[in-house]
């Protein structure tokens, strides 16, 4: 436990001395582990787990694409490995070339990083996902921590 409040802590100052930057090899970029008002999940359960939440969330307006760092966008476009089919990959794929592009950071894009993997936005969490996230957060877990969990898990 020890260990992991360092690292989190480590991660944590780096990511407020350097922004969104990318990590060796080209993997996924260490983000901020809290969005906006504390970094909560969307309050609407029906746009949880959706493109159209996160692109909300990170374009207010709704017109057109969302801006978002080159960071930022490879975090986007690397958590669609994490879906849990060949379809669902390539609809999150989708979802981000169509809802997002490549500009200037985008402080109201709700980015976190858990255990080493960063994500971005709302989880595009199929079925399974959605009961391991919600059983988990019935449990005790953070609910933001849970959709992060059950969506990397296997």
């Amino acid at each position: 436990m020890r260990m992991f409040i360092c690292a989190a802590a480590l991660a944590t100052a780096s990511v407020l001395v350097s922004g969104c930057g990318s990590t060796v090899g080209g993997t996924a970029a260490q983000v901020p582990a809290a969005g906006p008002g504390g970094g909560a999940a969307p309050a609407d359960p029906a746009q949880r787990g959706t493109a159209r939440a996160s692109r909300a969330e990170a374009n207010p307006r709704g017109a057109g694409p969302a801006e978002v760092s080159a960071a930022q966008y490879r975090v986007l476009t690397g958590q669609c490995r994490y879906a849990d089919t060949e379809r669902l990959r390539e609809e999150c794929r989708s979802a981000v070339e169509r809802d997002y592009r490549v500009g200037k950071a985008n402080p109201s894009l709700d980015c976190r990083a858990y255990s080493g993997i960063s994500l971005c936005g709302a989880l595009p969490l199929s079925e399974r996902e959605r009961r391991c996230a919600d059983d988990a957060a019935a449990a005790g877990l953070d609910p933001r921590r849970a959709e992060a969990e059950c969506y990397v898990s296997p």
